[in-house]
């Protein structure tokens, strides 16, 4: 059988088709390095285009015993190759028509064949190959997949089935895969030899011809070009050559032939140089189609390698490679290996990845996939070689609109590379590369937003001070919305004050919304009021809050305007200088707080009202302007609309009213008072008005103005207690005292400490002595004592809560022979004498009172045991504790008590070391004066025993003799007195001059 193939003909046959078995082997791919030294042997022309075949005869009979020739080798595979086509041509036809016995007749043929091709791969000499390993691979590989075919070729099984067996995703074929897996075999390779892999494949599957090498450089030409001789060299090699001097020749010669040159002139091998090129094209896309193969397999860590490393240096060569690229899958195909184990995968993957993006299609292709989440998240890692890879990949990314939204929405990405921007000292590369990536992501306005909201502001306020007017509109919008920190707010008042000032008087009804937004947040941070003062945003507040009118603008600027104003006024700027009209008025001025005052007569939206009133708290807060204020708010009858607005919804106003209200208490305390117990509602519904479980500042402020109003007003605690509010309180500072934390609250039970304190005011009022009687209010003083939570305020009002009940001890302490029924037996009747027996009943009678006490019945500090702890309070940090615990315990000393039997107590409980450790550790002059009394008291009534007890004190007497010398009228007096007594000082009485 004879048959004469032409080129394009023998591309056709190379394949076999089994339709049904669904198998596909690619003969002449495989083989084409075995076909051109066949050629060459032979003495075929080597200048013969690659794709060109000669024509070949072969007899179908060969010997089995001995090996074939190459031609003949190859011809009777041909041969074999042809008869399996017209096996599965007449199979695929005819299967449908033909009996069982002629179809398995057929198979059987068809299975002697490949069994017979099986045979001629596994005989073809290793000497055919120039590349003996890979050879040697490739024929095994055919062999094994030849015979593999024909046994599955017999199985019963679906065409689907069989193509799911042997196809790859990318479309490579079994006998490629078999090859790359033979190669890969596990065995350990260093990079030096990995990295030669493909391209020596490539070599044998599309093998170079000897005329593409130059002669000189031995490496295949890119200019060819002829000379004189006949011989082509490259361009630049001979050039060189020419000027290079010759040795021994005294005339021009060829190089390679030797022959004598009359001229270095050189013609341009436009034929060969095209030839070059395209089989440059054919195989550089086979080293593509088998580094595609490789990926596709991934069979190990080093074959992907290869692979990577192969695709990066073709398509660093020619875009062309990297369109190939995005053809054939690879560009997507590569996105999978960002999640695989080997961080140096990770790597070579993102650097593959960036040369691919750097045209559209690529990102394009990218943008499909998940590519740009597991890119950010490789930001954070702790590799710097794959932080890097990763930073470079999406630098690449940023350069287009496709994914200028995608980094921005992806959580964390500019948070990262805001972070890499910052931290130069530690990674300069990736702080570079992430400054550039943010600078492409300006170019969206969210990124811009989503940057400042990250901490990095400095695209935002660039933009907001040189841009456009719509820029700047978005970008202030921005800036109000965004929750600044305080240093950026410091940052953003040093850099745009200005900016949004001015955009505040000469703006847009759009663009002044926002920017008073952005300048009310600014303004809340103290430090800023100073930048803000200097950049003249008083006087356009003023303005704003007292005249400008704009048509058809909301009230909002105003709101904002007296927000921005009460913000700057709460820092301790001194703005008696700082004029806000044409006519020099100040912000302190007359003019300004009767302006201010006038607004809150009127019916303004609550939101003004509460930064009005927070205006007006800032200036009673300066005490030389305190005066003005009080004037102001007599003269307005002001009183009853901040009374009113303590029933506002709006808890912001509520509390700004109750704190003004609380300012002003000193000095117009029982005009405030009145207008409470007048107004329906109150004073009951600031202490009962209560959020469950919650404790706001609303309510705080509220429970500290009746606290703070003054406390001898008899008709307010009147009306405080027909309202029932006492039970309120009691309730209230037990389940604070049971753990019910809040921020506020440690001044709502200062406050609600404080109504209880101002009740204990107005004891001789019967109904008032009657409740403090019923709730024993020296146990409830007693008790806050030691659990104050650590507040040195609740300490010092329970103190004079119980100074105030001790007063009237003396008055409501029952004489003995009144009492019904014994008392209990305490440590005061061993050390006094005013027990009486009468019958079985033992009556004692208090040491200090001359009658029976009890804690309820007539507030006795020493039977209720106030006094030990009022001892213990004397070792408090606060001097204000200390003092009100002195005054307390004075009154267990002041006439009309007992005095000798109160010093015996009070020694009994170690008052007298307590004492004066008060004078050895104090020098607060109010403290001084308490406790030197106090010691006076000691001496005087106490006896030589206590007298001696101070005496054996070594550091008193230089206290007092200091206290004599420095102290004032009240102090110096009460040492002398008591430095005579210690007859430190010489007595001069009558009786001592009369002696």
């Amino acid at each position: 059988m004879i048959y004469h193939n032409s080129g394009h003909e023998s591309s056709q046959t190379s394949e076999v088709h089994f339709d049904q078995a669904s198998f596909t082997i690619n003969i002449r791919d495989m083989l084409s390095a075995v076909s051109e030294d066949t050629e060459k042997s032979n003495g075929i022309e080597s200048e013969t285009p690659p794709n060109v075949r000669s024509p070949v005869i072969i007899d179908s009979q060969m010997t089995e015993n001995n090996p074939p020739s190459r031609p003949d080798f190859l011809l009777s595979l041909s041969t074999k190759v042809d008869i399996a086509k017209e096996l599965v041509t007449k199979y695929s036809i005819e299967a449908q028509a033909l009996p069982d016995c002629e179809l398995k007749a057929i198979v059987k043929k068809l299975e002697e064949v490949i069994r017979s091709m099986a045979d001629d791969l596994g005989n073809v000499p290793l000497s055919s190959f120039e590349t003996q390993r890979y050879a040697d691979i490739a024929m095994e590989s055919l062999s094994s997949e030849t015979n593999h075919a024909m046994r599955e070729g017999s199985n019963s099984v679906s065409a689907s089935d069989r193509e799911n067996n042997y196809a790859l995703p990318n479309g490579e074929m079994p006998p490629m895969v078999n090859f790359l897996r033979g190669v890969y075999d596990g065995t350990q390779r260093n990079d030096l030899e990995s990295s030669n892999i493909f391209p020596q494949l490539a070599e044998t599957l599309q093998p170079a011809y000897q005329g593409f090498f130059c002669p000189l450089t031995k490496k295949i030409m890119d200019d060819p070009v002829t000379i004189e001789s006949g011989v082509t060299y490259e361009r630049e090699a001979i050039v060189e050559w020419f000027k290079e001097p010759q040795d021994g020749a005294e005339d021009l010669r060829c190089p390679t032939t030797n022959m004598s040159m009359k001229s270095m002139a050189f013609s341009s091998n436009v034929a060969l140089k095209n030839t070059i090129k395209e089989w440059k094209e054919r195989n550089e896309a086979t080293r593509i189609r088998i580094a595609s193969s490789a990926l596709s397999l991934a069979t190990s860590e080093a074959m992907v390698l290869d692979a990577i490393k192969e695709l990066k240096v073709l398509g660093q060569n020619r875009k062309y490679n990297k369109e190939h690229m995005h053809s054939v899958g690879i560009t997507k195909m590569l996105t999978q290996f960002l999640r695989h184990e080997s961080a140096t995968v990770r790597c070579e993957a993102l650097e593959l990845l960036s040369l691919l993006v750097e045209d559209e299609q690529g990102k394009v292709i990218i943008a499909r996939t998940r590519a740009l989440t597991r890119t950010i998240k490789m930001m954070s890692s702790y590799n710097s070689f794959e932080r890097h890879a990763a930073v470079s990949f999406l630098l690449e990314l940023s350069k287009s609109e496709l994914f200028l939204e995608n980094i921005g929405r992806t959580p964390g990405g500019i948070l990262i590379l805001i972070t890499m921007k910052y931290n130069k000292d530690a990674d300069s590369f990736a702080a570079e590369k992430a400054e550039e990536t943010l600078k492409n992501l300006e170019k969206l306005p969210r990124n811009i937003r989503c940057m400042a909201e990250n901490g990095f502001l400095e695209p935002l306020l660039d933009y907001l001070i040189d841009g456009t007017e719509e820029v700047q509109t978005e970008m202030v919008s921005y800036l109000g919305e965004i929750i600044l920190e305080d240093d950026m707010k410091t940052y953003v008042a040093e850099r745009a004050s200005n900016s949004l000032i001015k955009m505040v008087s000469n703006g847009n009804t759009v663009i002044r919304k926002e920017a008073f937004k952005a300048l009310v947040q600014i303004s809340s941070h103290p430090p800023n009021s100073k930048i803000l003062l200097d950049a003249g945003i008083v006087p356009i507040m003023i303005e704003e809050i007292f005249s400008r009118r704009i048509h058809n603008e909301p009230l909002d600027s105003k709101e904002e305007a007296a927000a921005i104003l009460a913000n700057i006024l709460a820092s301790d700027l001194d703005l008696d200088k700082v004029q806000v009209s044409k006519h020099g008025h100040t912000i302190t001025s007359h003019y300004s707080i009767f302006n201010i005052v006038h607004l809150l007569k009127c019916s303004m939206p609550d939101d003004l009202n509460a930064n009005l009133i927070k205006i007006l708290l800032s200036l009673t807060n300066l005490s030389k302007h305190l005066d003005t204020v009080v004037a102001v708010i007599k003269e307005t009858e002001l009183i009853q609309t901040l009374v009113d607005f303590l029933k506002s919804p709006l808890k912001e106003l509520a509390t700004a009213a109750a704190k003004l209200l609380t300012a002003l208490s000193s000095h117009m305390g029982h005009t405030i008072a009145a207008v409470l117990c007048r107004t329906e509602g109150q004073p009951e519904g600031l202490i009962k008005g209560y959020d469950a479980d919650r404790i706001t500042a609303k309510l705080a402020a509220s429970v500290n103005l009746v606290a703070k109003l003054p406390h001898q007003i008899t008709q307010l605690n009147l009306a405080l207690l027909h309202q029932g509010t006492v039970p309120v309180i009691l309730n209230r500072i037990q389940e604070i005292q049971r753990g019910m934390s809040s921020r506020h609250a440690g001044a709502y039970l200062e406050g609600l400490v404080g109504i209880l304190v101002r009740l204990t005011a107005s004891l001789f009022d019967q109904e008032i002595l009657q409740m403090a009687q019923s709730r024993n209010l020296t146990s409830v003083f007693a008790e806050l004592l030691v659990r104050a939570g650590g507040n040195s305020e609740v300490q010092r009002l329970a103190c004079v809560g119980l100074e105030n009940l001790s007063s009237q001890s003396a008055k409501l302490s029952r004489p003995p022979l009144d009492a019904r029924k014994s008392t209990k037996m305490s440590f005061f009747a061993k050390s006094s004498s005013g027990t009486q027996r009468e019958g079985k009943m033992v009556v004692t009678r208090c040491p200090a009172h001359r009658g029976v006490c009890s804690s309820s019945t007539s507030f006795c500090l020493l039977e209720s045991r106030a006094a030990e702890r009022l001892l213990s309070c004397l070792e408090s940090e606060s001097c204000r504790v200390v003092e009100a615990a002195l005054a307390a315990i004075s009154t267990l000393l002041e006439e009309g008590v007992e005095i000798e039997g109160s010093v015996m107590a009070l020694s009994e409980l170690g008052g007298v070391r307590s004492v004066l450790g008060v004078l050895k550790g104090r020098r607060e002059e109010e403290v001084l004066q308490k406790a030197l009394w106090v010691v006076e008291r000691f001496v005087e009534r106490g006896g030589d025993k206590f007298a001696k007890e101070v005496y054996s004190d070594r550091v008193l007497p230089t206290v007092l003799v200091s206290a004599f010398h420095r102290g004032d009228g009240s102090t110096k007096k009460m040492a002398e007195n008591i430095l005579r007594h210690l007859h430190r000082i010489l007595n001069f009485s009558s009786n001592s001059f009369a002696m």
